[in-house]
């Protein structure tokens, strides 16, 4: 099982249209959580464009369900099937005052999400912006591959830079340090990943193309374009997926962490 989260400094670089792209391209089972502490709901109110949920679950309940010691019992039933994908989505916080509830749930939730393995499920975390109240780090150091998600600009670069340094702190304190990259969104524009690297002073894993018509289809539940499998957005999915799951076997690797049986 593969624990990864996606976080961001600032702005708007695609965190959770990214984490809903890599879930759904993901070769394998995959719980996508939504750890937004915003309470913005991002996936029901765009990619399911407000629909009603099979569902009225979300992470909240699963506060209760961690008081009352029944968190791993309940989790499944907590889960919304994405139609037509291999997606179950853990609904986040309806508002920002709920997220306040979340903080002593994280620690163990993450190891919930680690015992999935027995199950061949992995678990992607849209876990919001960086620095907000509620924000899951307690989470976010447990993953097996935490990536700061940033566009390739001046702007975001320097916004990314000082939570980069905060988050390398934060993992080395874990022992994690190899844990921690970068996923860029739109490499190129104007800064290649080279140079997004040396910035942030962490590894680009993975990156996506900037492809906003494209990215339409999981930021608002767009239909798909007539060439949408052959877009920039969707090949560079592909390869992000590819790049992501050979850079969690190499933090578990030197980690010291046993990689049989995952990934596969």
């Amino acid at each position: 099982m593969a624990l990864i989260v996606l976080t961001s400094a600032s702005g708007s670089p695609g965190v959770t249209s990214t984490a809903l792209g890599l879930a759904m391209t993901w070769p394998r089972p995959v719980i996508l959580v939504d750890a937004d502490p915003t309470g913005a709901r991002a996936i029901p109110a765009g990619y399911f464009g407000g629909a009603q949920l099979p569902n009225d679950h979300t992470i909240i309940d699963l506060a209760v369900s961690h008081r009352q010691g029944t968190l791993a019992e309940d989790l499944p039933r907590m889960l919304i099937p994405v139609p037509g994908t291999g997606v179950q989505l853990l609904s986040g916080p309806q508002n920002h005052y709920q997220a306040r509830a979340l903080d002593s749930m994280w620690e163990p939730l993450g190891g919930v999400f680690k015992s999935l393995e027995r199950t061949g499920q992995d678990v992607i975390v849209d876990a919001g912006r960086l620095g907000l109240e509620g924000f899951a780090m307690k989470l976010t150091t447990q993953a097996d591959l935490a990536l700061l998600v940033t566009r390739s600009n001046l702007p975001a670069l320097v916004a990314a830079s000082s939570w980069a340094a905060t988050l390398r702190e934060s993992f080395t304190r874990a022992g994690a340090l190899d844990s921690l990259g970068v996923l860029a969104v739109g490499p190129g524009k104007p800064y290649d990943n080279r140079e997004i690297a040396k910035v942030l002073e962490r590894p680009v894993i993975a990156s996506v193309a900037w492809d906003p018509s494209s990215a339409e289809v999981y930021t608002y539940g767009a239909k798909p374009p007539r060439k949408f499998e052959a877009s920039s957005l969707t090949k560079s999915l592909r390869a992000a997926v590819q790049s992501v799951r050979a850079g969690v076997t190499r933090s578990r690797a030197q980690l010291g962490v046993a990689t049989e049986g995952i990934l596969r």
